[in-house]
Formats: structure tokens, sequence, C-alpha cells
């Protein structure tokens, strides 16, 4: 199997840069518009009657709403690695945490407070396969920013289907639950039911369903952004083992057929080599007919004739993950400011930050890394100012902002603003 190769710039790279967009579209179609629109509609109006019926439709499930974990059985391999997890995500995350702002001014306090959202639900996919990193992902920053309600809600085959995801749950001290998954779990957590109390905030990835329901009720509810299909991109220097390189695209590629995983290199013959590394492995893989699908539709190796060129078009590109792998590869990194995330060094394979580096892997997707970040535990609190002044600064301040009242048309402020002047009311 070959991938498209082209130089960069040229017109075919501009027109893949334009084919992944239109990939993307698909997270806005009608049919998941109408879908998730239904789903809010008949849970707003009919409450567990409503889910009752969309939980059996599409989920294929009767039966109890919330999740036991029990006391599954894992192995003790799977227990040693997800607890390597959780001190390498502690140890970063923490550092996440502020404690807001303080002045002092004039005999004045101004102060902005940190406080957690009171409730969050995360949502856990589990289409192709339970996703128990993601579940890890969202749940973590959320207990260190402080938030009292967890909730969250997953595919009833991936929570009756996964001891490991039941015990990572159990393990991380969420006890509610909910077995429902796609757009009607969104509407549920967003506007609640008599079952499920409503959320403040909907984290978590998930299909195009519940992608459109969470763009629904935003403004309802926060979220934390709205993910699309997954990408991948290398920057590579004949330096790079073209094995390894194959072996990062191939990783993304396995996720989804709308998954789009590209090289941009500066050397024809490694070019030429990862693609005949990509077709040796890719016959060995299990899922070999995803991977080669995705591929065909949105791979890429582009050839460019020097690292910065390589580099704006990756910026065109925003990808969910960027790899460097050439000589100088921490230096490259300063070269971006729109990837999600960036691993840079041979030995940075993408798949650690997927699971055990210690950064999140909930990342923006779709060039959204234009304005979005990372999820963090910055995403679970919300800022509040305080404003306390002093009568003589209130008065100091007085004056100017009756200038900005009359600017504006609004006698009603500046007569706010005088009474403090005078210091009494008359």
């Amino acid at each position: 199997m070959r991938i498209r190769v082209f130089r960069v710039p040229s017109p075919e790279a501009a027109r893949h840069l334009a084919r992944l967009a239109d990939r993307s579209r698909v997270l806005f179609d009608g049919e998941a518009a109408a879908v998730a629109a239904r789903a809010l509609a008949e849970i707003r109006r009919g409450g567990d009657r409503a889910l009752s019926r969309w939980r059996k439709k599409q989920d294929g499930a009767a039966g109890r709403l919330r999740g036991s974990a029990g006391r599954p059985r894992v192995s003790a391999e799977f227990r040693g690695a997800f607890e390597h997890s959780v001190s390498r995500l502690t140890a970063f995350h923490s550092l996440q945490r502020n404690d807001g702002a303080r002045l002092r001014i004039a005999g004045s306090l101004i102060e902005e407070r940190v406080l957690p959202l009171d409730s969050v639900g995360v949502y856990i996919p589990g289409g192709e396969a339970p996703y128990v990193s993601t579940a890890l992902m969202t749940i973590l920053p959320a207990q260190i920013a402080g938030v009292p309600r967890i909730a969250a809600a997953t595919p009833p085959s991936a929570w009756d289907g996964s001891p490991e995801l039941r015990w990572a749950v159990r393990r991380l001290g969420v006890t509610e639950v909910y077995r429902m998954g796609g757009a009607h779990a969104i509407a549920a957590l967003a506007v609640g039911t008599q079952s499920v109390a409503p959320v403040a905030k909907i984290v978590g990835p998930g299909n195009r369903f519940v992608t459109a329901a969470k763009r629904l009720v935003s403004g309802i509810v926060g979220i934390d952004g709205l993910a699309g299909p997954t990408e991948v991109a290398i920057l590579a220097d004949d330096s790079a083992d073209p094995e390894r390189v194959a072996a990062d695209l191939l990783a993304q590629a396995e996720h989804d057929v709308s998954a789009a995983a590209m090289l941009v290199t500066t050397s024809a013959g490694l070019a030429d080599r990862v693609q005949r590394a990509l077709a040796g492995r890719l016959a060995d893989l299990p899922a070999r007919g995803r991977a080669a699908k995705s591929l065909e539709r949105y791979g890429a190796i582009a050839v460019a004739a020097s690292v910065a060129e390589a580099a704006a078009y990756l910026e065109e590109f925003a990808p969910e993950h960027l790899g460097i792998q050439t000589r100088r590869s921490l230096e490259h990194a300063a070269l971006f400011r729109r990837a999600g995330a960036v691993f840079a060094g041979e030995a940075s394979a993408e798949v650690f930050g997927d699971y055990v580096a210690g950064t999140n892997h909930v990342l923006p997707t779709n060039a959204t890394g234009r304005f979005a970040s990372a999820l963090s535990v910055r995403d679970f609190v919300r800022r509040m100012p305080v404003v306390s002044l002093s009568r003589r600064d209130g008065q100091a301040l007085s004056r100017s902002a009756q200038v900005w009242a009359r600017v504006e048309g609004l006698p009603a402020h500046g007569e706010a603003a005088r009474l403090r002047a005078a210091g009494v009311s008359r």
C-alpha cells in the first residue's frame, strides 16, 4: 500500500489540508444534529421515561441506569500501569492549580477567587473499545481541582464488558456512573431527569452524535470542546528512524477510518523508507483494515525543502498531536504555537501522551488548537472577582467613573458613582 506523496508548498499540499478540513465537517452533519436535538427535546420534556426509550433504542440496554463497579478482578500488570499513570498525571496536573490573585491598593482589596465547579459530567467513549485511559484523563484533573461531584457516563457495552474500566472508576472513587452513551447521555447530563441530576459542565470526547449534542447544550452547561477524529503529524529529518515514524503514524491510523496521519520531512529518502515501513507494519496489524482505509483517505507524506517550510505547513494543519523527530527536536518545537500537544525527540512517542507521560490526552482537534488547549485542572474551576474598596478609594475612583458614565450615556451609573464621592447619600 502507498499513500499520497507531495511537496510542500504545492497545490496538492493545499488540497490535502482542505481534505482534512472536509473530514471534520461530518461532526456537524444534519443527521447527528437532528438526533441530538430530538434527544434533548424529548429528555427535557419526558425525563426518565424518554431517557429509557433512548437507551433501549440506541444503547440496546434495558434495566438499570446506574452502573455498579462491584469488585472487578484485573491483572496486577494493569494495576501497576494504572498507578504509574496516576502518579505521573497527578504530579503534572497538580502544578496547574492556581490560588487566584490578590491586590491591595489604596486601602482596598481586589481579588480573584478560584472556585471548583460544583459538578462535572465526564463522558467515557466506548465505541470501538472502552477507553479506560479517558476515564483517568477526565476524572483525575477534576478531582485535583476539587470538584465535589463527578458523574460518569459510558455506553453499557463498555461498562459491562470492561472490568478494567469498572476497576479504574472504582479506584478513582467515582460512584455516580450512568450506563448510557451517545447524544441522549449528553442531554440527560445537561438538563437532568428524575434519576440524573444535571451537571455544570460536560467533558470528554465521543462520536459525532456526542459531539453534536455537546455543541447543542453548550450554554446550558459548559463543555470542554468539540472533539473530532484523531490526528497526528510528524516532522522529521534524515536522522529519524523510519520504523519508529511508521509505528507512530499507525498508532493513530488504527483508531478510526477518519483518523489523519501525516509525515512532513526534509528528506526524500526518509519518505521512501517510511512508505516501505508502513507497508510492512500494516501487514501485521490486527486493525489493518481500519488503518489502511484511514491512510488511504487521509494519510500523506510531504517533502519540504527546509524545516521552516515544513513548520509553516504544519502550523496551517494545527494537528492534535505533533511529533518532532529531528536532530534539534526541542529547538524545532519552539517553531509551533498551534499543535494540541508536541512530542519532541525520538523517545517521545505520542502513545506515551495517551497513557502515562503525565500530560492530558484530551486535546483540541480540527485546527482548534488556534484557540483551544489540552484538558487541564483549569477546565474544572471558575474564577470570581471580588472587590472590596475602602471609602477613600471609592471617592478617588468616582470622578473617572462619572466621566465614563457620561460618555456611554448611562446617568444612573454616574449617580451611583457620585454618591460614593460624597461619602453619604443625599
